[in-house]
């Protein structure tokens, strides 16, 4: 097979060997290119023709890679290096080998994941994990400014150190007033933390929409208030004592969102809106969230019972 493969060299326990990758992507019989996705380069890279684009790296690398690919056709192989590794986790090949999944590629199931499309006075964005309001968007600048989580090179330490930031942003962080609906019904309220999801998983490995399953079309709104911030706190403590990680949080399965913004930071997955250079919009706004088409990925075969 072609195979463009996109390499994030930052990430990881210990940032993957450029050689080491190529020479284990070889051994199979694959033509590769090999692209950073430091480079200025990277997007050029994917519209070279291909039959699999590889992905070495964390959640947002893949989510960055998958936005970029969305239509055309062409599957995405993660090769999971980064922290939380969300999406990996997600298919299920969190956890494996990476000679062990490079060699299943040839008989690797395809599964689709949803995109999701936003739209608001941004213009039009694509996610793949999550878009909120609340906890996760205070909580994003919050470890993009840790100097101490980049000190931390174990991918596990650094996922238990973003919790406990976590949980410091969940204690201070205030209610948002959100007027909204989801495929027409009422959902306004108060909110600790308003996630749209589209995986299990968010942030630091958090298992928050168990429901949830890959391309089936809906997302998950997980809805947080003052009354159940207590519980959300609980799910928090009892990951960290590695308790079942089954948060029973009040969720609505829907197709389309909508909700108003009234000047509060939005994060849709690891970026935060208003950001940047430019300058913030004047509320009010309306923003639309909807599933857009699938990424389908390739992920592989399940291991046997006892095997």
């Amino acid at each position: 097979m072609r195979v463009t493969l996109i390499h994030n060299p930052a990430a990881g326990e210990h940032a993957q060997d450029v050689e080491k990758l190529l020479r284990l992507v070889r051994s199979r019989g694959h033509e590769v290119r090999y692209q950073s996705s430091k480079d200025d380069g990277w997007k050029k890279a994917l519209d070279e023709p291909a039959d699999l684009i590889a992905v070495a790296g964390g959640d947002g690398t893949v989510a960055r890679v998958a936005k970029r690919v969305v239509g055309r056709g062409v599957p995405v192989a993660p090769l999971p290096s980064g922290t939380a590794n969300n999406v990996s986790r997600a298919l299920g090949m969190a956890d494996r080998p990476l000679d062990e999944l490079v060699q299943s590629w040839d008989e690797a199931r395809r599964i689709k994941l949803d995109v999701g499309i936003a739209t608001g006075p941004w213009g039009e964005r694509y996610f793949l994990e999550g878009i909120g309001a609340g906890l996760f968007a205070c909580a994003v600048p919050h470890v993009d400014r840790s100097k101490t989580i980049d000190s931390i090179d174990r991918p596990d330490a650094r996922v238990v150190y973003a919790l406990q930031l976590l949980k410091e942003d969940l204690a201070r962080c205030r209610p948002v007033a959100i007027k909204a609906a989801i495929d027409g019904k009422d959902v306004s309220g108060d909110y600790v933390m308003f996630e749209a999801l589209n995986l299990p998983y968010i942030g630091p490995n958090l298992y928050l929409a168990p429901d949830s399953a890959p391309g089936d079309g809906h997302f998950n709104l997980v809805l947080v208030g003052e009354a159940e911030r207590e519980r959300l706190r609980n799910t928090l403590e009892s990951w960290q004592k590695e308790k079942p990680r089954l948060a029973v949080l009040p969720t609505h399965r829907g197709k389309r969102l909508t909700l108003q913004w009234t000047g509060f930071p939005l994060h849709m997955d690891d970026k935060i809106w208003p950001g940047g250079k430019k300058p913030a919009p004047k509320p009010p706004a309306r923003i639309d969230v909807r599933i857009g088409d699938a990424v389908e990925f390739l992920a592989p075969p399940e291991k046997k019972k006892g095997a």
